[in-house]
């Protein structure tokens, strides 16, 4: 595909004129699906249930996910587990980024008739000046699901019906290429207004299907947001992967990405059931060094939740030392089962997240093995 933007990375000087409003395309081009990867196996390691580093201590505490059809959750859960009766859980002092609120994005829109990716223009809003490399994963989490709109050059709308070749921005740092992509409305007319170009029109593009075309060219990364207050550039070696390890169809993640409705519990808990890839937190037992255990949660009314995460990227989020396990979901379901002490998952603590009862984890625990 050719270029119609060859932007110095930094250049973002805004031109005097009419910033416009772009135009969407309803229905983005089909892009081929990605083949489904197989999921690692689960190293077969000896791990307890007992909690050695759990989100949601004092002093910080997790709120649950409050249920919108009033269904009150069942009652906290104290018991201890067997394995580890002397059970700690550890105040971390969370750093400002890159935690997203625990529910998602109620603002879909910042031009009307754009659906923005709600989570990374979050994300990205909430980088600082200079963001450093830490802040790095809390964008690149949020990326793994959704779209991200491509500007085009000319009406993309009668180019795709007529066939024709699309040809999208892409900026250029040394010699290198970065295609840029955007999160939102709100970027694109932040985009317009700076290089004074009018004539061109937005795409959206499923992210797996971009990253995919980035990888089969020479592009050394994706920027996005460009010339919005705050960008962020995401070299080609990190997308790459991240999405080597991300379910291919971003189930999970799209689905805690989505505003909350009274039946989401019941949808999240049979996309578990079809197993997707998942992983734990594992690290030394706090009571016996020795030990391996699962990281679990405390919300602050003293239910226990094992942490579950959607992709290795969510755990590095959260700023602890440690260590992402693939862990096939009726393995979790068995580990569910057997330790009845603990009240269910919360997914993606980093947020945004959501808790399930074992109540409603049902076809989970059904693949117990």
């Amino acid at each position: 595909m050719g270029l119609f933007s060859r932007k110095k990375k930094d250049d973002r000087d805004p031109k005097k004129g009419d910033a416009g409003t772009p135009e969407a395309e309803s229905t983005p081009p089909a892009a081929p699906e990605a083949a489904p990867e197989a999921t690692p196996p689960a190293p077969t390691v000896g791990i307890s249930m007992s909690s050695f580093a759990g989100l949601g201590a004092a002093g910080a505490p997790v709120e649950p996910a409050a249920p919108t059809d009033g269904t009150p959750r069942p009652e906290p859960l104290l018991a201890r587990a067997a394995a580890d009766p002397r059970i700690e859980v550890r105040a971390h002092n969370r750093p400002a980024l890159p935690f997203a609120p625990p529910s998602p994005p109620t603002v879909l829109e910042t031009v009307p008739g754009l659906r923005d990716n709600a989570p990374v223009r979050d994300a990205l809003a909430a980088l600082p000046d200079k963001p450093s490399g830490a802040e790095v994963p809390g964008v690149v989490r949020q990326v793994m699901q959704g779209n991200l709109y491509l500007r085009v050059q000319g009406d993309a709308r009668e180019q795709l019906r007529d066939g024709g070749q699309i040809t999208f921005g892409v900026a250029r740092a040394g010699d290198k290429d970065y295609i840029l992509a955007y999160s939102s409305g709100q970027a694109l007319r932040d985009a317009v207004a700076a290089d004074g170009d009018t004539q061109t029109s937005a795409i959206g593009q499923p992210v797996s299907a971009l990253v995919r075309h980035m990888l089969q060219g020479t592009f050394a990364g994706i920027i996005l947001d460009n010339h919005s207050a705050h960008r962020a550039v995401i070299p080609r070696e990190v997308l790459q992967k991240a999405f080597e390890q991300a379910d291919p169809q971003a189930r999970v993640k799209t689905l805690l990405a989505q505003p909350r409705e009274a039946d989401t519990p019941r949808r999240l808990a049979s996309v578990l059931a079809e197993r997707p890839p998942l992983w734990v937190a594992v690290g030394p037992s706090q009571n016996d060094k020795d030990k391996m255990g699962i990281a679990e949660a405390r919300l602050a009314d003293g239910t226990r939740l094992l942490q579950v995460f959607s992709h290795p990227l969510e755990i590095a989020a959260i700023g602890r030392n440690e260590k992402a396990l693939p862990l096939d979901v009726a393995k979790i379901a068995k580990a569910l089962a057997d330790h009845p002490q603990v009240g269910g998952v919360i997914i993606d603590p980093a947020g945004p997240l959501m808790t399930l009862t074992r109540e409603e984890l049902a076809p989970v625990l059904a693949l117990a093995e």
